[in-house]
């Protein structure tokens, strides 16, 4: 499709955009955590925690909801419902009086914002194709890896001002900003011929299907256990930085540098990939990530956390490591269902975040006085995916040359 440079660019940002209000809603709320637990009087550290990873496991829910939907009746119509979701599930969150109700709120928050975050990668499907989408998606990756960033800081500095509920405030304000640009400028990219009926029977026969590409069952695996231990520290990092250290203040500059990593890992894996493959870039990062843990845990193992410098260093590696693998496994898994695009991205998505979820709750409940714990996550998660991995190399039906 011929699209000026003008419309391109606006595009880009918008689709980055509708992205980036999963983030904000996530990452945001970490400086908060504490201070949302007293007031909705949650017992344990490991309460908060499900702040996180339950937004995250809404995140995995929402595709095998809103996908179908979209291919039936239109995207727009599928993101303004999702926008409309997220103030109720925001209001539900600042209005909460116990764990149980703010829980609710934050799965229904995540579901909510499903919509937009899968709705966008499938306009620029719709708008783009082979060499110019992937050209998109680097565009609208770099835009949407300065929200993590930014997001902590940004959620530290309402909180000292205005409080925890006007975090919440702020991003549905955001996402009502959002939403009335992608109302006035992004016209529907599904045109009606092109639609199909949404039929329960979808979900059994492409899950079925599914089974059948060892290479995306492995990899969905992969993926699964990778995120399931990083999620583990995106869950603890608040009462990391600001309980075992006690630096409150500098947790959201901490939190930026190594979001940095990662983002600064994304965008060479851009560069390489081409080079080297794909296989050959999660092989080698997978093992630095395996081989970060085993030196932490010798070194530190039955002693006190190191100095704050040397865990940031030990991070920092460790998540370069995983901007090079996420940037890999999901196209990795999905490279055989290009038949089944839509479903299959909902369906892989979906089994990933449901094994994350209880993973991460699992090793968070360890990460109360010590780092230690979570290390152990990475490297039992970690070696777990390189006997898979090394299982599937061996496979009469694994990769073929050309990754």
């Amino acid at each position: 499709m011929s699209v000026s440079r003008k419309s391109q660019i606006e595009f880009v940002a918008l689709m980055a955009a509708l992205m980036s209000i999963a983030a904000l809603a996530l990452d945001a709320l970490l400086p908060a955590l504490a201070p949302i637990g007293e007031a909705i009087r949650s017992r344990s550290a490991s309460d908060n925690q499900l702040l996180i990873t339950l937004f995250f496991l809404g995140l995995g829910i929402g595709p095998l909801i809103f996908g179908p939907i979209s291919d039936s009746i239109g995207r727009k119509p599928v993101v303004y419902m999702g926008f409309g979701m997220f103030i109720l599930a925001s209001m539900i969150c600042v209005f909460a009086k116990s764990v149980e109700v703010m829980v609710i709120g934050r799965i229904l928050q995540g579901v909510s914002l499903s919509a937009p975050r899968t709705i966008s990668v499938a306009m620029i499907r719709d708008t783009y194709s082979g060499d110019y989408m992937a050209r998109v998606m680097s565009f609208v990756t770099v835009v949407f890896i300065l929200v993590p960033i930014i997001a902590p800081a940004l959620g530290k500095y309402v909180l000292d001002r205005l409080g925890w509920q006007a975090i919440f405030h702020v991003q549905v304000g955001f996402s009502i900003l959002v939403c009335w640009w992608f109302w006035k400028r992004q016209p529907e990219t599904l045109l009606p011929r092109n639609r199909s009926s949404f039929r329960g029977r979808v979900f059994v026969k492409g899950f079925k299907e599914l089974l059948n590409y060892r290479q995306t069952v492995a990899f969905t695996f992969i993926w699964g256990f990778i995120t399931g231990s990083f999620l583990v520290y995106l869950s603890t990092s608040q009462q990391i930085f600001e309980l075992q250290y006690g630096m409150p203040d500098a947790f959201p500059y901490l939190f930026a540098v190594l979001a940095i990593t990662i983002g600064a890992a994304t965008l060479l894996n851009g560069a390489l990939v081409v080079r080297l493959g794909m296989l050959r870039l999660v092989t080698a990062s997978m093992i630095l990530y395996v081989l970060t843990s085993i030196v932490y845990i010798a070194l530190y193992f039955n002693t006190a956390n190191p100095p704050v410098i040397v865990l940031m260093l030990f991070f920092a590696v460790q998540f370069f490591a995983v901007g090079f693998i996420f940037g890999n496994l999901r196209s990795l898994a999905m490279e055989p269902l290009g038949h089944i695009a839509g479903i299959g991205a909902a369906i892989t998505g979906f089994v990933a975040t449901v094994m994350a979820v209880p993973i991460s709750s699992f090793i968070g409940k360890y990460v109360i006085t010590s780092v230690l714990p979570m290390f152990v996550g990475f490297l039992i998660c970690g070696t777990i995916s390189c006997i898979i991995l090394g299982y599937f190399y061996y496979s009469k039906s694994g990769i073929r040359d050309r990754y």
